[in-house]
């Protein structure tokens, strides 16, 4: 048999939450709140006059308007302390955070997240005289990946390696400008002053070191590095207003500022260009290679594009072929080619095999021409790539490299065949 669950009387039901909430005002009152007025029942009585009954909803919607406003729940809890406000709580332990990180940073010299973004917008480079100056690195020609074979075989000469007993002895101020501690007219003065040590004993003029040894400056052991890797070479596009030096009293920008640093190393121009001039200047991480391209003994090819005012009789095209004498001896052109021009600008593309100061300038001059513009486009087997653009540099492959000092004659490792 289905048996039904008794209900309790209404009356009953509305007397108890008037109940309810005289206790909620009661307790709202004692806070300092003023005190809801009891919900009146249909059997409460208020001198003669009789309230009409009300129904369950309406009381509730009654109860609602009276209940005091407590922010989380119509009924207080009890016996319960007040919080405070957590999100004041969560910035202060945030602050606190920030700050040990922030001296933990001052402690160790690590860059803010704000000098690194600055960092690498815009590279400060110290000069000798302490000064600095703002000067933003060149920027990788954007090249094609070779395919899987040829990549496979560069990281096999990537990972090639002298060793120790492979490195031959070699002078003590070479050594020393290759690890990158200067030049080799700093690093002989710094010999000369008796400042430097191999093995304890001071080290003169035209000693030789090799790996192992032990060499100090004023005290200081010196970490010496070696040739023992593959060689290196950049082309760079060279604009107006570099200057092809590591150091310029005047604090000009110079070449080796735009570039990026070598740690297991140091770049060595190749030959040189001047303030004004513009084009192909090649780097790497060879003494050799950039002796064999620069020494006049070897006759190694540079071709100039050249923008002069006026125009070169046919006689005086001969003549320069045939050679001019300046200031500091002959001088001749191996080529001069006529590539017109408009107006009174007229292009000359010459080949010559040395790189005497202003040397092409001078030349052009002996005939009362000055040179507006002149531009190096091939020196040797390396040509100015289209592509790369002014201020812009390209490293060779390692294949690229193995094809190089093999035209110079040399290993991988730059050093002379036997």
């Amino acid at each position: 048999m289905k048996t039904v669950k008794a209900r309790r009387p209404q009356p009953a039901i509305r007397e108890g939450r008037a109940a309810d909430q005289q206790r909620s005002a009661n307790k709202a009152g004692s806070r300092g709140k003023p005190a809801a007025q009891p919900l009146q029942t249909p059997f409460a009585k208020t001198g003669a006059t009789k309230k009409k009954p009300v129904s369950a909803s309406e009381a509730a919607r009654n109860r609602a308007k009276n209940l005091p406003d407590t922010g989380r729940s119509s009924t207080p809890a009890t016996g319960t302390r007040k919080r405070g406000n957590s999100t004041v709580g969560m910035s202060r332990m945030i602050a606190q955070a920030i700050a040990k990180t922030t001296g933990a940073r001052e402690v160790q010299g690590i860059k803010t997240p704000a000098e690194v973004v600055e960092t690498t917008q815009t590279t400060v480079v110290h000069h000798g005289d302490k000064s600095g100056k703002n000067v933003k690195r060149a920027k990788r020609m954007k090249q094609r990946q070779g395919s899987q074979q040829e990549l496979a075989f560069q990281q096999i000469l990537r990972e090639k390696r002298l060793a120790s007993t492979e490195i031959e002895d070699d002078r003590l101020q070479k050594v020393l400008a290759y690890s990158g501690l200067g030049s080799r007219r700093d690093m002989e003065e710094v010999i000369e002053a008796e400042r430097v040590t191999i093995g304890g004993r001071i080290a003169t003029l035209g000693c030789k070191v090799s790996p192992g040894d032990e060499v100090r400056i004023d005290g200081k052991r010196v970490a010496l590095k070696w040739p023992d890797r593959m060689v290196r070479i950049i082309m760079y596009h060279k604009q107006e207003g570099e200057l092809v030096s590591r150091d310029d009293p005047e604090g000009r920008v110079t070449v080796f500022d735009r570039l990026r640093r070598v740690y297991s190393s140091k770049w060595i121009a190749i030959g040189r260009l001047d303030f004004n001039t513009t084009g192909l200047l090649l780097f790497t991480t060879s003494g050799e290679l950039a002796n064999r391209m620069t020494h006049p003994s070897f006759q190694v090819e540079r071709e100039y594009a050249v923008r002069v005012h006026g125009q070169l009789t046919p006689e005086q095209m001969k003549e320069l072929t045939q050679g001019v004498k300046l200031d500091d001896g002959e001088a001749h052109f191996t080529r001069i080619e006529d590539r017109g021009g408009e107006g009174s600008n007229h292009w000359y593309h010459v080949v010559i095999k040395e790189g005497r100061n202003r040397e092409v300038r001078r030349m052009f001059e002996h005939f009362n021409i000055m040179v507006s513009r002149l531009t190096r486009i091939r020196f040797g087997m390396f040509s100015l790539p289209g592509r790369l653009k002014r201020g812009e540099f390209y490293e060779l492959s390692e294949t690229e490299v193995l094809a190089a000092t093999k035209w110079a004659g040399l290993t991988i490792m730059g050093q002379v065949k036997d």
